[in-house]
């Protein structure tokens, strides 16, 4: 026979006490004397009492859960992230629901839904490369469930957010280049739904006006992220008709399969092209041949403050003392490959 979890009723019947005694003893209410509290205490530890946690829920009306969801936790870049994410959770004593939209924006819907069932308290976000419209978020804010969106942020307004300042990493990067000598400098973009796209594409013609070179659109390429669409990218900015000598990439990952063609076409890296990237991923420092320099969008930190603010949002008491929406905008930092 399985034996039954104790409960504050058993208690309270052996110490022949009322039931909201043993509860505000277990809690240290004021109300109650050291005495009582040391005998419900002590015999709360023989019968090895727990908390009934879904109680204690229902009564506070939170379940201390969050839900994440992110494109792909094989990516560096989100395992970062996640790991500021969890840092943070387990200090403020909240668990996290992780899910995967492996890039689809019906999975994506999937895992918003399932969350809202089991009754998260908020969640964070980064969207998939594939979200152009946003009803399922907007599904959240009628249910009062907080988002923080981080790293890839919807085009919508009033959202609370955080990024990194992907205009100024993206003029780093352009300079560096246009300080190396190169005069006809293409960018291998992402999916043009992501606001961060939007911004990369901004820099990069700021500084192409910033130092008197004009922007040519052509030289401008995006890439749907899978590996034959990147592919298929930089090989339509080698063909360009005016020679393309370096190329700011999307990201690390696209900026391998980037190179990795160029090699097939008997290009020397670094010297016949070169290759700016984003991210700053630490598998690149072991490859032989790795993009020249990387934009760093410390990863870490974006989960860390996205988890911080999401917190804050949940645990406010005083809407008037808050902001209606957070952003926070880290700022970007190019990181040199000296191998």
């Amino acid at each position: 026979m399985i034996n039954k979890q104790p409960t504050i009723k058993e208690i309270a019947r052996r110490l022949n006490i009322s039931v909201s005694t043993v509860s505000r003893a277990l809690h240290d209410h004021a109300s109650i004397g050291l005495r009582t509290k040391m005998q419900v205490k002590k015999l709360a530890e023989e019968l090895n009492y727990e908390p009934n946690q879904t109680a204690i829920f229902f009564q506070q009306r939170k379940t201390f859960t969050i839900g994440v969801i992110l494109p792909h936790l094989g990516e560096s870049f989100f395992s970062e992230a996640i790991s500021g994410v969890e840092d943070v959770t387990a200090k403020n004593k909240y668990t996290v629901l992780l899910g995967q939209s492996h890039d689809e924006v019906e999975k994506e819907k999937q895992l918003i839904e399932k969350m809202k069932m089991h009754r998260v308290d908020g969640m964070l976000v980064s969207i998939a490369k594939s979200t152009t419209t946003y009803e399922h978020f907007e599904v959240l804010k009628k249910a009062n469930i907080p988002v923080v969106f981080f790293d890839r942020i919807p085009r919508m307004q009033d959202i609370n957010y955080v990024a990194c300042n992907m205009v100024s990493g993206t003029m780093q990067a352009v300079k560096f280049l246009l300080q190396k000598g190169h005069r006809v400098i293409g960018l291998l973009n992402g999916p043009e739904n992501l606001f961060a796209c939007k911004e990369r594409q901004e820099g990069y013609v700021q500084a192409l006006i910033k130092n008197r070179i004009k922007f040519d659109p052509s030289l401008v390429v995006n890439t749907d992220l899978s590996p034959d669409g990147n592919v298929k990218a930089v090989k339509e900015l080698l063909a360009h008709k005016r020679k393309v000598t370096a190329v700011v990439v999307f990201n690390d990952y696209v900026a391998m399969d980037a190179m990795h063609y160029t090699q097939q076409q008997k290009l020397k890296l670094n010297k016949d092209i070169c290759f700016v990237s984003y991210a700053n991923l630490p598998f690149t420092n072991y490859l032989k041949y790795s993009p020249m320099a990387s934009v760093e969008q410390f990863p870490y930190k974006q989960g860390q403050k996205a988890t911080e603010m999401l917190i804050e949002l949940l645990e406010k008491t005083d809407d008037s003392a808050l902001p209606s929406y957070y952003k926070i905008i880290l700022d970007s930092q190019l990181m040199i490959n000296n191998a």
